[in-house]
């Protein structure tokens, strides 16, 4: 038979590895644009600050830079935050994405609204 503290250390123990292996690794901006393929088509979260933002009607794209490096968001129907404004964004990954005669590269599709 366990302790007490034998068996309150099993729990807490089976309980921290039930919640680390709940958790999903945020990537990073570098790790998308480093391997944009391995991200394509899949619902992934960013944050960083905003800059670079475009739009109207509730359309455009921003950048977001989250330290490591910066990527294109095309919001539709979201709109666009201020330059300068900690984000947190979910969309899709998707590579030669055109905006306004322009070739974005890699881009996040946001797919929810911003945070």
């Amino acid at each position: 038979m366990l302790t007490p503290s034998a068996r309150f250390l099993l729990t807490a123990t089976v309980l921290l590895a039930l919640c680390l292996a709940g958790c999903t690794a945020r990537p990073s901006i570098a790790d998308i644009n480093r391997d944009p393929g391995r991200f394509a088509g899949k619902e992934i979260t960013i944050r960083g600050q905003s800059s670079n933002a475009y739009g109207g009607m509730g359309k455009g794209v921003f950048q977001v830079d989250d330290g490591s490096g910066h990527i294109w968001v095309f919001s539709d129907n979201f709109g666009v935050p201020g330059d300068g404004a900690e984000v947190s964004v979910t969309g899709r990954v998707e590579q030669g994405v055109n905006f306004g005669g322009r070739n974005l590269g890699v881009i996040l599709r946001e797919t929810q609204a911003r945070n």
